[in-house]
This record gives C-alpha cells, sequence and structure tokens, in this order.
C-alpha cells in the first residue's frame, strides 16, 4: 500500500504491516464505536427495565415472607414509573462517563462506574420519595431493583465486551497505532501489545531517527519514519494512537513538542510509557501530592480482586488435592526410605513474594551425599552452576527419577501453598543464589508467588534454556489473568503425563 502523503512515498509498502486496514476504515471503525455505544445505551435501558420489573415480580407476586404482604400495588403504577424515570437514568450514565470510548473496554473500571451510576439512581429516586410524601415506593422494590439493575446491566455489558474481544480477534474495532521510540522499552511495548490481542491498538510500526526509515525491528514491524515526519505518518497511515516510549525521547522538550502537537488533535490519542516498562511489570500508580502527579511502583503484581480470585483458586485446588492425595504421598514416602538412607522430605530455602524466604518442601529425590558424589564429575557440576539444572544428574536416587519423570516430588508442595508461600500457578521456585541470574527482572519476579506449576513448565520443563525460564517468567507476571492460570492448568496434566523435559 501507497501512502498519499509526500513524506511517504520512500516508504515500502512492507513498512505497512499485511493486515493493515485502509485509510477508509478509520471511518468504519468510528461506525462500529458508534454501534456498540448505541448497543450500551439499548443494553442500559432494557436490562433496567427488565430489572424493574423481575423486582416488582419478587416483591409482589412471588409472596415472600421475607416481605411483608400489603394489598398488591398497581402494577400500571410502577410501570410508569420506570418509563419516567428512564431519561434521567440514561443522563446519569452519560454524566459518569458510561458511554465515553476512553472508560470502555479497559478493565473493571467501566463495572465500577456502573455500580456508582446505579446507586446514584436509586438515591435519586429515594430524595424524590422524602420530598414528596405522597410518592411512596416500597423499600423491598427498591432494594431489588437496585440490587438486580446493577446486576442485569452488568451482564449485558460483560456480554457485549466479549463480542467486542471477538471482532478485535477478527481484525475489528482496532486503531492503528504508531510507537514513538524502537528502544528497549519500545520494543517491549510493541511485543506486549501485539500478544494481547483483544487491546483494541493495531501497533504498525516505529518512529525512531537511530533507524534507517523501513528498517525492519523485530516480526513484520518497521521503522516508518523520524519524529520530524510524524505528521505524514499519522496521515499516511491513518494513526489514531501515539504511544511515547518516554526513555527513548532524548529531551523533555521534544517531549513537550509531540504533546502540543497532537495532545490537543480529537483525531489522535497520545499516550506516554512509565520510561520502565521494560523493566517492571509489576503495575504502577499515580498519585497526587500538592496537586503535583507522582508515580509509585506497586510492591505486589496483583491487589484487590485479584489477590481474593487467586487467593480462592489456590485454596479450592489445594486442600482437595491434599485430601486425595494423602494416601499415595505415603506411599511414596515408604518408597523413599526403602530405597535410600535419609529423610523423607527436602526442604530448600527459596525466595518468596517481596524478598520473604521460606523452606520449600519436596520429597527427597537424592542422595544425602549428593554433593561428595558430585565432586567425582566436575563437567556436570560446571553445567550445573551454568544452567540449574542436570539431564543425567549422579545424585538422583533410583525413586527420585521416577519422582522427577512425572513431578511427584513435587507434590509436598501443596503445603507450602496452603501456608500461602506459594500458588498452584505462578513463575519458577529460585533460590536467592539464582536472583542475580534475573539482573534487571529480579524487582519483578518477587511481586508474585511461586507456583507448584507454571508457564516454563508447560513449555518445555527442563528442556527449556535458562534465559527462555526467565522470559517466560515475566511473560506470566505481565500478562497474569485468571484465565491464563486455567490455561496453564489445563496443560499441565498432558506435560506430566508425557514426561517430556523432566529430569
Amino acid at each position: 500500500m501507497k501512502s498519499s502523503a509526500p513524506g511517504l512515498n520512500a516508504v515500502s509498502s512492507e513498512a505497512v504491516r499485511p493486515n493493515q486496514k485502509p485509510l477508509s476504515a478509520i471511518f468504519a471503525n468510528r461506525f462500529l464505536w458508534a454501534g456498540y455505544v448505541s448497543s450500551l445505551i439499548f443494553n442500559d435501558v432494557f436490562m433496567t427495565l427488565l430489572a424493574f420489573r423481575l423486582a416488582y415480580f419478587i416483591r409482589f407476586e412471588l409472596s415472600l415472607e421475607f416481605f411483608k404482604q400489603d394489598a398488591l400495588p398497581a402494577m400500571p403504577f410502577y410501570s410508569s414509573l420506570s418509563f419516567l424515570i428512564m431519561p434521567a437514568w440514561v443522563v446519569i450514565f452519560i454524566v459518569t462517563g458510561l458511554y465515553k470510548r476512553e472508560n470502555l473496554l479497559g478493565g473493571t473500571e467501566e463495572y465500577s462506574r456502573v455500580g456508582r451510576a446505579t446507586t446514584v439512581g436509586m438515591l435519586i429516586i429515594i430524595v424524590a420519595g422524602f420530598l414528596e410524601p405522597t410518592f411512596i415506593i416500597a423499600r423491598g422494590w427498591l432494594l431489588l431493583a437496585w440490587f438486580l439493575s446493577f446486576l442485569l446491566v452488568l451482564l449485558g455489558r460483560l456480554i457485549l465486551r466479549r463480542v467486542v474481544y471477538l471482532l478485535r480477534r477478527q481484525g475489528y474495532f482496532l486503531s492503528n497505532t504508531v510507537i514513538v521510540g524502537a528502544n528497549d522499552e519500545g520494543l517491549s511495548l510493541a511485543r506486549q501489545l501485539m500478544a494481547w490481542n483483544t487491546s483494541g491498538l493495531r501497533v504498525i510500526g516505529f518512529v525512531d531517527k537511530k533507524f534507517k526509515q523501513g528498517t525492519l525491528l523485530f516480526s513484520n514491524l518497521r521503522v516508518l519514519g523520524t519524529t520530524e515526519q510524524l505528521d505524514e505518518v499519522i496521515q499516511g497511515y491513518g494513526v489514531e494512537e501515539l504511544v511515547l516510549a518516554s526513555s527513548a525521547i532524548s529531551s523533555h522538550d521534544k517531549m513537550l513538542e509531540i504533546f502540543q502537537r497532537y495532545g490537543v488533535n480529537s483525531g489522535v490519542n497520545v499516550r506516554m510509557s512509565s520510561g520502565l516498562y521494560e523493566i517492571i511489570t509489576t503495575g504502577l500508580t499515580v498519585k497526587e501530592f500538592a496537586y503535583v502527579p507522582l508515580v509509585g511502583v506497586n510492591k505486589v503484581r496483583l491487589t484487590g480482586v485479584d489477590i481474593f480470585l487467586k487467593f480462592l483458586m489456590d485454596y479450592l485446588m489445594a486442600i482437595p488435592a491434599m485430601v486425595v492425595l494423602v494416601p499415595i504421598m505415603f506411599f511414596i514416602g515408604v518408597a523413599i526410605k526403602l530405597d535410600s538412607p535419609g529423610p523423607v522430605l527436602h526442604k530448600r530455602r527459596v525466595m518468596g513474594v517481596n524478598n520473604k524466604q521460606f523452606e520449600a518442601l519436596k520429597f527427597r529425590t537424592m542422595y544425602v551425599n549428593g554433593d561428595e558424589i558430585l565432586k567425582s564429575y566436575p563437567d556436570r557440576k560446571a553445567e550445573l552452576k551454568r544452567n540449574c539444572k542436570l539431564k543425567d544428574d549422579p545424585r538422583v536416587t533410583r525413586v527420585g527419577k521416577f519422582l522427577r519423570k512425572f513431578s511427584l516430588d513435587e507434590l509436598p508442595q501443596l503445603i507450602n501453598v496452603i501456608n500461602r508461600d506459594m500458588s498452584v500457578v505462578g513463575p519458577r521456585i529460585i533460590v536467592p543464589e539464582e536472583m542475580e541470574n534475573y539482573s534487571q527482572w529480579s524487582i519483578n519476579l518477587l511481586t508474585v508467588k511461586p507456583g507448584l506449576t507454571g508457564l516454563w513448565q508447560v513449555s518445555g520443563r527442563s528442556d527449556v534454556s535458562y534465559e527462555e525460564r526467565v522470559r517466560l517468567d515475566m511473560h506470566y507476571i505481565r500478562n497474569w489473568s485468571v484465565w491464563l492460570d486455567l490455561q496453564i492448568l489445563w496443560r499441565t496434566l498432558p506435560v506430566v503425563l508425557k514426561a517430556r523435559g523432566a529430569y
């Protein structure tokens, strides 16, 4: 595709991603967004009216003993009330920003706004009843209407969001995005945005003066021009989003110039990274002190509802598994004692959240004099120091080889999960000496609990290089979600049964 902008005539068609839409798709994208907002308004009105009707049915028609049974009020009164307050309801939703594009499809904030909007709407009805004594509303109906309207509106928006996510995977509802800066941070941002296919951003390339125009950086992303050519790049490629990798911009004056040129342009959104993205994966918070916005680093990766969901998943899986596996663990313990002298369990001092160390439990799989045995194999000792793993480890017992093959040696770590030192799914367990191998990534590793299983275990286990393990751990931390945990768990059992990469 050739750009109509004169400054881009020298750019080859290869500089544009093959799946990039033509410029006319910008208007199609805006049309889709208008349709989506219209669908949200219809959803909110329909679901709220349905909630009011269900509230009437539960309060007055089911004759539940919980409610005081009065004479059945006239249905037309509540029906008329429902339709009369709908315009005010939509206005409240508009004021709370529930139809603004920047507040939609971006995490749980939209759902929090729904809760605030429905609460404000119900408070207005309560105030109206207080000011006008003849305006009498059943309290049971009011509470049910508030709860059901929040629930149903939320459900409808959740379904619509999933539809949009599905369309985004098909190439719709996407905004052409250019990253300003092609340093390590800019490349990390591009990889993350491309991996998260529901983000709504279609990264088409970079703007950076350090590389020649058309230079292929990775995948099929190229340098589209320099910062001096931003006008031509934006017009020629239909750019709607500019993402600034702030660590790649040479001066504050240049950054200010970009914001002055495009920050108030209604056709282009300018977004700036923290400058620490390629290092920090835990998330950042912005808080004002004396009207000065200051950026802080989260001490842990998971907060709020995420912590609760992780805790719930761990306990719902670890406790039943512990009960079911106790007989198997007993027989494993007997086999270990019969195979070689020494304790049944091996305790290893490992790193936990926020540098807290704890004793990770495993079934003993080595001879108690393992260090002395390894001295006879200097080449393998060097390999162990290099990779922290040995494929043919002379220290491993006969029973230990079987336990390692099917990951049965890690079953006692269910106790660590119950003690809340570990999670069922998480990064790989590491000892303090390994921290230096993570270099700048170490700040992120200790923001989540290590796991019984994880992304590296289902991606090849010990056959994966150490550098790849680090990368997989960082990918897991940065992209954590309940769905990712469930996906890893789904893949864990086949990997364990096939015993690939286990030693």
